[in-house]
């Protein structure tokens, strides 16, 4: 059977309503050159469809598997049905949506509304990361929440860390190419420094602001300055494109969500770089995207909400 993504919320809701789609839909997304064990130890293609009870059999290790195991949606009691649709919603959200929003809309509590949104933005994640981004690339730091001047002065700017119970955050957007963003521990020279050369190849070209943390990048790349302070455009040097992605971003967090966990920043970057890196596709591209990303990411309640291995806020 060979499915087609939808291309509008109407078109999703009816086009998943049968379970026989969906199993294939997510199947053809997750392994478009045919059925694979989705278990690591095994991988075989050899398998053979039980079309009475919905699942494959695998030829090589004998176990029995679903079009869920292995992806975000394994051990899930909700049905694709539910799923998909949601996947559609948020993937084609320019701002995307809210738990609350997303539990009205599908019919579930707010509380698994949350867990399926933390598992969809899992499948969001960037597959490209390990490339350097080369060419041009605008390099900036800013910090999600509440504005400075609001703040007691106890609480503003700290030199070199941020402001105080704020997450620092670092945006590498390479012009007419992807944007990287992920919560850093701060801003001093070390940090920023480390993680430029981490995702950027060497002799690009970097264009950043005044911030002397970047002092001494020009021996790897090509450094170009601006100063806010005196100009925001010096010919092809600024930061224009980066502080557009800003904009998205924080009029996500603002407009839609209101307030994010620190915990949980990083999870709403994917959900924004997603968005942003894939904004000249359809929304039917982008949705299939999202279920082949499903692949392999499976997220359990206990490791979304465990502390272990999140890196604290920056105090």
């Amino acid at each position: 059977m060979k499915s087609r993504a939808p291309q509008t919320l109407l078109e999703a809701v009816r086009y998943f309503a049968d379970p026989e789609v969906c199993r294939w839909t997510v199947a053809e997304c997750r392994w478009p050159h045919g059925v694979t064990c989705p278990r690591p130890e095994c991988g075989s293609k050899a398998v053979w469809f039980i079309r009475t009870r919905g699942i494959w059999r695998c030829k090589k290790c004998r176990k029995q598997f679903s079009a869920k195991v292995g992806s975000i949606f394994e051990d899930s009691p909700l049905g694709l049905d539910k799923w998909l649709p949601g996947v559609w919603l948020l993937s084609s959200s320019k701002k995307s949506v809210s738990s609350y929003q997303f539990a009205k809309a599908l019919g579930v509590t707010q509380k698994t509304a949350w867990f399926m949104l933390h598992r969809i933005r899992l499948a969001m994640r960037n597959g490209s990361l390990d490339a350097p981004l080369s060419g041009e690339v605008d390099v900036d730091e800013t910090f999600p929440g509440g504005k400075e001047r609001n703040k007691h002065k106890s609480k503003r700017l700290h030199r070199g860390t941020g402001p105080v119970g704020k997450a620092a955050v670092l945006g590498l957007l390479a012009r007419h190419g992807e944007v990287r963003a992920h919560v850093i521990p701060d801003i001093r020279k070390g940090t920023l420094q480390a993680e430029v050369r981490r995702n950027v190849a060497p002799g690009a070209t970097v264009y950043s602001d005044a911030l002397r943390s970047y002092d001494g990048l020009d021996g790897e790349y090509v450094q170009e300055v601006i100063n806010h302070a005196e100009e925001f455009v010096r010919g092809k040097v600024h930061t224009n494109s980066i502080e557009n992605f800003w904009s998205l971003f924080k009029r996500t967090i603002y407009g839609t969500h209101h307030f994010v966990m620190p915990d949980h920043l990083d999870r709403y970057l994917d959900d924004a770089t997603f968005r942003f890196n894939t904004r000249k596709l359809s929304n039917g591209e982008r949705f299939a995207l999202t279920v082949a990303g499903a692949d392999g990411g499976r997220l359990t309640y206990r490791e979304l909400t465990s502390k272990e291995g999140v890196a604290p806020c920056p105090n």
